[in-house]
This record gives C-alpha cells, structure tokens and sequence, in this order.
C-alpha cells in the first residue's frame, strides 16, 4: 500500500480514494492502476481499478465486464463496473492482498520452492476452470497475482487484448510485462492457452528467482525442467496445457495419466498440495498482509472542505 501521489484521483465513482496499491516501482509492469477505497458513510472498502493511459478504455471496459461475469475459483470477485466509455472502472471487496511483488519485497527475496509449487498449483487450477470454459485470461503476469490470507486470486483479466485490441504488435506496450508475454502474442497472435501456459512459466519463474526471464541456473533443481518448457519460444514445446503444469507441481515426474491429461475435474484430486484449499504463507508475508489492514483501517476519510462565502461586513 502507498500514499497518494499529486496525480492520482481523489474520486473514483461513489468512493472515495485512500491509497494505491501498487509501489511506484513496480507500476510499470501494471497493466491497471489499482487503488484502495472506501464509501463515503465509511462502510465499505473496496479495491478499485482503471485503466492506466496507453490501453483502450471501450475494450477495458469489456474485458471489467468479462471478469465480473466470470465464476472461476480463485479469480478476483468483480463486483460493480462503471464510469463512462472514456473514464471506465471496476471494484472488488476489499480483503488484505498483496501484488506478487510486494510478496517478494516482504520475504526478503525469492520464495522457496514449495511456496512456489504451491502457488503455482493454485494458479493452474484457476487457468483449468478458466479454459475448460472456453476463455483466454491474456493477461498473467507477477503483478496480476495478488496474495491473500487465503491464497493467490488473479487479476488483470484480459490485459492483452486491452492494451492492443486491433492484433497490432503488443511487444513492449506499457504496463505489459514483455517477459510473460508468448512470442506468438508479441508479434500480434490471438491470445490462446498456450500463451497462458507460457505465463504462468514467467510467474513461476519469477517467484523462484525474482526475474520473470531468469537463466536456467538461477532456476530451483526441481523446477528447471518444468519452467524451461513452459518459457519455449514454441507452444509445439510447451506442456499441452495448463493441466499438465499442475501435474507436474503437484507430482514433480510422475508424468501426464494414461489419458494424456490430469482428470476432468481440477479439483478432484486426491493428496494433492492444495486439499486444504489454502497456500501456506511464509510469517513475513503474513506480518505485511496484516500490516496493511491495519494501516489501511487507520486511514480516515478526507475532511470534506468547507464551501468558500464572502466575509459580511461588519458595521
């Protein structure tokens, strides 16, 4: 969470603007600019988002109204879309969230490697029930993963097709991590899943290491093979689908099933890492998840300002 800069909103729709969530470091890689808010009566707090300059506010807006329509486990609840054509935004109930990075910055580093299998296990099953529905998220990235007392949600749903709705070359668009996006996106393709599966690779790999393009050797033992295929350059060598990704984090070289794929159901397995629903926190990141609750319920409203009257003459 950070303090206000002269630029940002005081208002967006009914809430009033508290702070944003996202560091100034970290912002560039954001394909949304993301704040905390509260209703003027003070009873609801919500995080509320907009789309940062650079992407298409009509096709934003369509991809604000996709997310909210969506009923994916583990995808951030999308409560209201509005605004107008030209100034759209979307808010959720707020609970206490990290973005990815922040994740890092409050561990001191890099995850250990079953805090990334764990989180990446919980993404794959979220990517599953997504693309057994038929739809492309187009837009994982480290800044799209935002940690919760209960585990990770993504965000940024359809940040791709936002920033470049036209299938004009997206390499490089603000607010895009270049290192998360497929080649065949980069040069203009469709977004499919395959490019997914190459993202999720890139958060992995980020989590493991801190870099979304890391070098093999900056890679844990146990997770080098996976993430380098997920990282290909061509899909033909990538895991057929996010399904086989969790397969291999939940059961590092057992291998697809006879079927050539995990079971229908994502979440049928049986002694999996995530029966528990949850992804164990390490305790900093819990101290800085508590940390900003707290200081966000410490935060009070702006005073509203007075109306201005001509001082009366005094006789």
């Amino acid at each position: 969470m950070e303090r206000l800069r002269h630029d940002d909103p005081s208002h967006i729709g009914p809430y009033v603007i508290l702070a944003r969530l996202d560091s100034e470091a970290a912002e560039r890689t954001v394909p949304e600019r993301r704040y905390l808010g509260r209703t003027a009566d003070g009873e609801r707090t919500v995080l509320v988002c907009v789309p940062r300059t650079g992407a298409d506010p009509s096709r934003w807006a369509v991809e604000a109204e996709g997310a909210r329509r969506l009923s994916v486990p583990r995808f951030l609840h999308v409560a209201e879309v509005g605004g107008t054509a030209g100034s759209p935004w979307y808010a959720s109930p707020y609970t206490p969230a990290l973005p990815l990075q922040a994740v890092l910055a409050a561990y001191g580093g890099p995850l250990p490697e079953d805090t990334v299998r764990r989180l990446g296990a919980a993404l794959a099953q979220a990517l599953a029930a997504l693309h057994a529905q038929g739809v492309t998220h187009a837009g994982l990235s480290p800044a799209a993963v935002l940690v919760t007392p209960g585990g990770p949600v993504l965000t940024c749903f359809g940040a791709v097709r936002a920033a470049a709705p036209d299938g004009t070359r997206r390499s490089g668009l603000p607010g895009l991590d270049p290192g998360c996006l497929a080649a065949e996106q980069a040069s203009g393709g469709r977004p499919l899943p395959p490019g997914d599966v190459f993202a999720l690779g890139a958060v992995l790999a980020y989590a493991a290491t801190g870099h979304t393009v890391p070098e093999q050797s900056e890679l844990p033992p146990g997770l080098r093979t996976l993430i380098g295929s997920c990282l290909s350059s061509d899909p033909a060598f990538r895991p057929r689908s996010v399904r086989e990704v969790l397969g291999e984090l939940v059961a590092p070289g057992a291998g697809p099933t006879p079927s050539g794929d995990l079971p229908e159901a994502p979440y049928a397995h049986t002694g999996t890492v995530l029966d528990h629903g949850t992804v164990p926190l390490p305790g900093r990141v819990v101290a800085a998840l508590a940390a900003q609750s707290a200081a966000l319920l410490a935060l009070e409203l702006p005073t509203p300002q007075q109306p201005f009257t001509t001082a009366q003459k005094v006789h």
